[in-house]
């Protein structure tokens, strides 16, 4: 990718964690970073940041889920600040209990949020990059779109849908000849507060991914317009594994203990993104 400087990047959820580390880097690198989330006491954070290091960086309030918000949000970013380079979906919710154990309203919250919000932002920004020939649609899903975890069904799903959703669009584009560029981000659990509590058998194979370190590979790769990233690269195994017979991809989850990893899950405690 070109130089950043004066490049709109769009990233929702990006108040804290890793959306709000990228958003510092995509500023301090040059763009025009805008953040979508509904913290506002984040969003007030991210913008005093912004105005201390002598960065661009627009904080708004929008509620993802509600497909009407984002596309006046969409709308009021475009004439305030002009049309969005790259919309990197990075919001995202978890319940982190068990099916029978998850109320009716978190499993759609984690659809909405997780997996329809996908939708929405696309259809708000990427007329504009086909209009244009150019931009960079980003979805981070996580690595329980590739594998189903124990206590993660709800969660699993959305992310399974989000694969789908980024896989089916970007070979939309591909066939019609565009040059937006799409970069699909599936990580393992990372430090960010979300899924507080997890915990991996094997470390030095599944590490819990630093928040830092993840921010910064996701955001180079975007740059080098790599078409996926999985972390870490080891999760790219599942894809081999799942030619085998059941009874050894079985095996194998066992072994690493991902279907254990949420015994002792907590989440995030005084922050609902």
């Amino acid at each position: 990718m070109k130089s950043l400087t004066d490049k709109i990047v769009v990233i929702t959820g990006g108040s804290s964690g890793i959306g709000r580390l990228m958003a510092l880097d995509f500023a301090e690198r040059g763009a025009k970073t805008v953040v979508w989330d509904r913290n506002d006491a984040g969003l007030r954070e991210m913008e005093e940041t912004g105005r201390s290091r002598g960065l661009f960086i627009k904080a708004m309030n929008c509620d993802i889920s509600d497909r009407e918000a984002v596309y006046r949000a969409a709308e009021k970013l475009e004439a305030e600040v002009g049309p969005a380079d790259i919309l990197i979906n990075n919001a995202g919710v978890v319940s982190g209990s068990p099916l029978l154990e998850t109320p009716d309203e978190k499993i759609a919250s984690t659809f909405s949020v997780n997996t329809l919000a996908l939708f929405w932002t696309a259809k708000a920004f990427l007329p504009g990059m086909l209009a244009r020939n150019s931009g960079c649609l980003v979805t981070i899903a996580s690595a329980a779109g590739i594998i189903g975890i124990t206590g993660l069904v709800d969660y699993s799903a959305s992310k399974f849908g989000a694969f789908g959703y980024h896989e089916a669009l970007t070979m939309e584009l591909r066939r019609n000849g565009s040059a937006v560029k799409t970069t699909l981000v599936c990580p393992f659990y990372i430090n960010t507060g979300m899924f507080e509590g997890v915990r991996s058998r094997i470390p030095l194979l599944l590490p819990i991914l630093k928040s830092e370190t993840a921010a910064r590979r996701i955001v180079k790769a975007i740059l080098k317009n790599k078409r996926m990233i999985v972390l870490p690269p080891i999760i790219r195994s599942v894809f081999l594994l799942r030619l085998l017979p059941p009874f050894i991809f079985d095996a194998a989850v066992s072994f690493f203990g991902i279907n254990h990893a949420m015994d002792h899950f907590t989440g995030r405690v005084t922050e609902a993104k």
